[in-house]
């Protein structure tokens, strides 16, 4: 993920104009970096640490997204619409 893209999640995600550490911002770069991982184990079945990495990312985006839901329902909702994360 390029300094481009990342400035450009936080912009979209951001609760004000210098949030850049927020609930939402961080579940949108989880995200992103998931994402690619998966891309990268479509390729790679074999490769054990990025595998493990991946479940260690995906464990903290349930957290946080667990404490988002049980702080501010609304938010929370908005935020796993606009990111595609729930059928």
């Amino acid at each position: 993920m390029g300094k481009e893209q990342r400035t450009e999640i936080i912009s979209n995600y951001q609760l004000h104009e210098k949030d850049t550490g927020s609930t939402e911002v961080q579940v949108a770069l989880l995200t992103e970096r998931i994402k690619q991982l998966t891309k990268h184990m479509m390729a790679n079945r074999h490769d054990y640490s990025t595998q493990r990495g991946l479940l260690k990312l995906v464990g903290q985006r349930r957290r946080l997204l667990n404490y988002l839901s049980h702080e501010n329902v609304s938010r929370y909702n908005k935020l796993i619409k606009s990111l595609g994360l729930r059928k």
